[in-house]
């Protein structure tokens, strides 16, 4: 990923539905050249058009941050993951969760159609699970299901990976890359909220965590279960930070401008209290 990270302005190619709640999106156009490959689970940024159908006004990307043309009206933005890449095709896919709470990025997947253009900036972090661990701990939700992916597609065949997911019913258990040591457990909520959800906790609490193992852990998805369950890892399995990469990609029922300062606040707290 050594390429300068900019912003492009690509159109959708197709819709698939992954489950009920989720779409993913391919977006594709002359603007995609040069987006590096093998970029699957990396951050970006979705730049949402005001307007159902409208180009969204697209910024320059300097040392300091976005350089916005003046008086422009800026378009949403949203983080997400890269799903696929494929640098032949000029194809990039994004899985959108359909939280159903009108939201930019859901509403705008929920009604998107072949050709609507759309804003992606990026590509840039995070740094994938440690190659040398003897086993990997990945743990999350829907919105971190790319990120998981790919983890899985790069993990070394020799290495065990315990994959431990929660869904908001089993409607949302879709199939995860294959790997001859894998072991998967799906966690419902039976459409219960997520945050108050203690389900996953308990699932990582339960899992062994035989004494000298190498554990590399990936963790993300809503704020209140990835604090809980970072927590616990650093507390009752000490893994230490750079074994761990911990993300609170949501809260629930807060929108990203809400959440963005109390995000940012929980990764410094964690970061100085394994410094």
């Amino acid at each position: 990923m050594s390429a300068r990270p900019r912003a492009r302005l690509l159109r959708v190619l197709r819709i698939a539905e992954r489950t009920p709640r989720m779409r993913r999106i391919t977006l594709g156009g002359a603007d995609l050249a040069g987006f590096p490959a093998g970029s699957e689970g990396a951050h970006i940024k979705l730049l949402f058009p005001s307007l159902a159908g409208e180009a969204p006004v697209l910024p320059v990307l300097g040392e300091h941050g976005p350089i916005w043309p003046e008086g422009a009206v800026r378009p949403v933005v949203r983080t997400y993951s890269v799903a696929r890449i494929d640098t032949r095709a000029n194809e990039l896919d994004v899985d959108i969760v359909l939280h159903g709470d009108d939201g930019p990025a859901s509403r705008w997947a929920a009604t998107a159609r072949n050709g609507d253009p759309l804003g992606v900036a990026g590509p840039g972090g995070p740094e994938l699970s440690r190659a040398d661990a003897d086993r990997h701990v990945l743990i999350g939700d829907p919105s971190s299901y790319a990120l998981l992916c790919a983890v899985i597609a790069r993990a070394p065949h020799h290495a065990r990976i315990d994959a431990l997911l929660e869904v908001p019913d089993a409607d949302e258990i879709q199939p995860l890359p294959p790997h001859p040591r894998l072991t998967i457990r799906w966690v419902s909520r039976d459409g219960a909220p997520a945050g108050p959800s203690l389900r996953l906790l308990e699932a990582v609490r339960a899992l062994a965590w035989p004494p000298g193992d190498r554990v590399s852990v990936t963790l993300a998805g809503e704020s209140a279960q990835v604090v809980a369950i970072r927590d616990f890892l650093s507390r009752e399995r000490g893994v230490s930070k750079p074994m761990m990469y911990a993300v609170p990609y949501w809260k629930d029922r807060w929108d990203e401008e809400r959440y963005h300062e109390e995000r940012h606040r929980i990764m410094d707290e964690f970061n100085e209290a394994q410094a």
